[in-house]
């Protein structure tokens, strides 16, 4: 974003992607819309929040 405030055009920018993703899973939200979280998705989760 510091490029692109000093006047670089956003095109000239390299992409740059992420270089890791984080799964979090929030049992109780998902609770409280109704959706059952299966039992795979919660072991491979980074961080479940109860």
């Amino acid at each position: 974003m510091n490029r692109i405030l000093r006047g670089a055009k956003p095109e000239d920018l390299p992409v740059e992607l992420p270089r890791t993703v984080e799964l979090v899973v929030n049992t109780r939200t998902a609770q409280a819309l109704g959706i059952k979280v299966p039992p795979a998705i919660l072991l491979r989760a980074d961080r479940v929040i109860e």
